[in-house]
């Protein structure tokens, strides 16, 4: 029989760190007012999608916006490191206008090509890439057959998706993912993974949402 696995990835509520245009990585920023705005929209969009279990990064930004699923939903979630988001090391919690002035060549190799990226201190995507697909490969063996969501970072995300997918390198910047925003992704045994949607945000259509392409 081939079962299909269908997984939620979502994007943490916006925090402090989206507003103010800041490279987040590890840094712990809570969820802003907007953010619980985006997540309680999220969770209500989400409520009659069959959503059985829920796995989030352990940093705040993302495990509050599972807290607000999850209770909508009447079920808990668990913290998993596999889905943390990007270590940056040095760059983290500052300005990228900031970081951009300093050091241009780093700079405009992250606006470039974002995988050959080497920071002192910091991951990679393609480490990224490797810890997170294993997480979810993990994730789908214990649920397999289920409908689940996994809550967190564009960092995460987007690393993860291209390496499931396939997606030639330079591909962090072929997707986009705005926070609170969802996508759908399905595992079959016999044809491995498939995207069916990507980044819906119709639930946060009178909500700001901060852009950010870089």
């Amino acid at each position: 029989m081939n079962v299909k696995t269908t997984i939620y990835l979502i994007r943490h509520g916006e925090c402090a760190g989206n507003r103010e245009n800041r490279i987040r990585g590890c840094v712990d920023f809570p969820l802003n007012d907007n953010g619980r705005l985006q997540a309680h929209a999220l969770a209500d969009a989400m409520r009659h999608m069959g959503i059985e279990f829920i796995y989030s990064s352990p940093l705040i930004r993302a495990a509050e916006t599972a807290k607000i699923l999850g209770d909508s939903l009447g079920i808990g979630y668990r913290t998993n490191n596999a889905f943390c988001n990007i270590h940056l090391g040095p760059w983290e919690g500052r300005l990228k206008s900031e970081i951009a002035a300093e050091t241009p060549e780093l700079w405009n190799t992250w606006i470039t090509r974002p995988e050959d990226l080497r920071i002192d201190g910091a991951e990679t995507l393609d480490q990224v890439a490797e810890r997170s697909l294993k997480g979810l490969e993990e994730v789908i063996r214990e649920h397999k057959g289920r409908v689940g969501a996994i809550i967190a970072h564009r960092g995460v995300i987007k690393p993860m998706l291209a390496s499931a997918l396939g997606i030639a390198k330079p591909s962090f910047w072929r997707l986009h993912i705005d926070t609170a925003s969802y996508s759908v992704l399905t595992h079959e045994d016999s044809r491995g993974f498939c995207l069916m949607g990507l980044n819906y945000k119709e639930h946060l259509k009178c909500l700001p949402l901060v852009q950010e392409f870089e």
